[in-house]
This record gives structure tokens, C-alpha cells and sequence, in this order.
């Protein structure tokens, strides 16, 4: 598989860690396609990585489900129009009864309602099909280390979509009130108002004139108030509860 140009717009730019977690031995991946050729074509870049077995291969979202359930891999490369159990529904329940299992969501715009979709139901990143194969590795281990892959400027444009795209009966008040962001300490509601406007860490520590180090301990404290895995669903919560209203 030949390396593919990535496509216009946001390269794919891992975060800076918040809180890392460790790996022991080769990472672990089930790739989740309903297209063989496409799981093929993965499976031949992953396997020339010498830190990454693939272990298993699920052609729809069921399949996936009962390959976490069944193998407990580190990462689940998913693709999200499937037949059956599509893989928003799949990453969901992944999520809820896989926690150690990470999801990446396969798509091919980087605006693709349905990557989103599958953000918000709990995966870690998503990534674009035509993602160089280094790009695909080093994604891979990033996600299974416990952080993100969604790049500041896309997670920015998604989320705006989000917010706009909302039903009125659904859009967050404003002035409501949630615990999760009432724990927040004056300072770590600036950091997440910062990151859902699409900061990195090292550009939050720029605007408030503080150390990265600083910013990444203020992050990590967000991330356990607001009982997330990583700054996507920190930022998918300051959306859904109005502080980003």
C-alpha cells in the first residue's frame, strides 16, 4: 500500500499528553471494515510496524463488539458505515463495556457528520482513509497510550458543527447549571473554554503566560472532574452543557 497524499485541509496532529498511559508490549489492534480490500491494505502497513500486531478483523459492528469483547485489543481502527451494527453504534457500546479499548474512527472528509457522531459516542480520535501508513502507526500508538488524535483546528470545526446542528429542544441553556462544570476551578473553565476553541497545550500557555507543564497538570485535573478520557470528550461536555453556548 503505497503512501497516500493526505487531503486538503488539517493534517492530522496528535495532542500533547495529558495523561499518559503505558503500554506493555506490542500494541494490539482489530481493524473494523466492512470493505476486505481496505482491511488488507491496513493490516499490510501495521504489520511492518514491529510495535503493532493486528489481531484481529470485523466486517460491521457487531463483529467489532464481539472482537473487543472476545480479544481486548488496545486500539479498534473503525470504519462507521457498516452493515448491521454500524460503527457509531459499535463504538458506543465498546466504549461502555471495553473502557481499556480505545476506538479510532475511520472516514473519508474530515468533516464527516458520522465521525463526529462517533466522537461523541466515546471514540478517541478519528482518522482520515487516506492518512499516510507512518501517520496511521503513529496515531495508533498515540490513542493506545491513552490520548487523542483529533488535531486542535478539526476538533474546533467539528464541534462548532455540532453546536450548530443541534435541535432547539436539545441546544444547552446558557445559564444552566452542571456539576461537572461547576467543579471546575475558575482557572481549569478558562483552560476548557481554550481547548474547545481549538488550543493546543503549548498555545494555551502562550494566551495565560504559564508553562505547558502548568497547562497539562490544569488539563489532566479537567479531564478527572469531568470523568472523560481525553480532551475530545472534555470538549464534546463544554459543548453539551452550554459553556461553549
Amino acid at each position: 500500500m503505497a503512501d497516500a497524499p493526505v487531503s486538503s485541509g488539517d493534517p492530522l496532529q496528535p495532542d500533547e499528553p495529558e495523561r499518559p498511559g503505558e503500554v506493555r508490549g506490542p500494541v494490539s489492534v482489530v481493524l473494523a471494515d466492512d470493505q476486505a480490500l481496505m482491511r488488507m491494505g491496513f493490516r499490510m502497513v501495521l504489520e511492518a510496524e514491529e510495535d503493532i500486531t493486528v489481531v484481529g478483523e470485523a466486517s460491521d459492528g457487531t463483529s467489532a463488539l464481539a472482537q473487543a469483547k472476545a480479544l481486548h485489543p488496545d486500539v479498534i481502527l473503525m470504519d462507521v458505515r457498516m452493515p448491521g451494527m454500524n460503527g457509531i453504534e459499535a463504538t458506543e457500546r465498546i466504549a461502555q463495556e471495553c473502557p481499556s479499548t480505545r476506538v479510532l474512527i475511520l472516514t473519508t472528509f474530515d468533516l464527516d457528520e458520522y465521525a463526529f457522531a462517533g466522537l461523541r459516542a466515546g471514540a478517541s480520535g478519528f482518522l482520515l482513509k487516506d492518512t499516510r501508513p507512518t501517520e496511521l502507526a503513529e496515531a495508533i500508538r498515540t490513542v493506545a497510550s491513552g490520548e487523542a488524535v483529533v488535531s486542535p483546528r478539526i476538533t474546533q470545526r467539528m464541534l462548532e458543527m455540532f453546536a450548530g446542528s443541534l435541535p432547539s429542544s436539545e441546544a444547552p441553556a446558557q445559564s444552566s447549571s452542571d456539576p461537572r462544570i461547576d467543579s471546575l476551578t475558575p482557572r481549569e473553565k478558562e483552560i476548557l473554554v481554550l481547548m474547545s476553541q481549538g488550543m493546543s497545550n503549548a498555545e494555551i500557555a502562550a494566551r495565560l503566560v504559564v508553562s505547558a507543564t502548568t497547562v497539562k497538570t490544569h488539563v489532566g485535573n479537567v479531564l478527572a472532574k469531568l470523568d472523560v478520557r481525553d480532551r475530545v470528550q472534555a470538549v464534546v461536555v463544554a459543548y453539551e452543557t452550554g459553556l461553549m453556548a
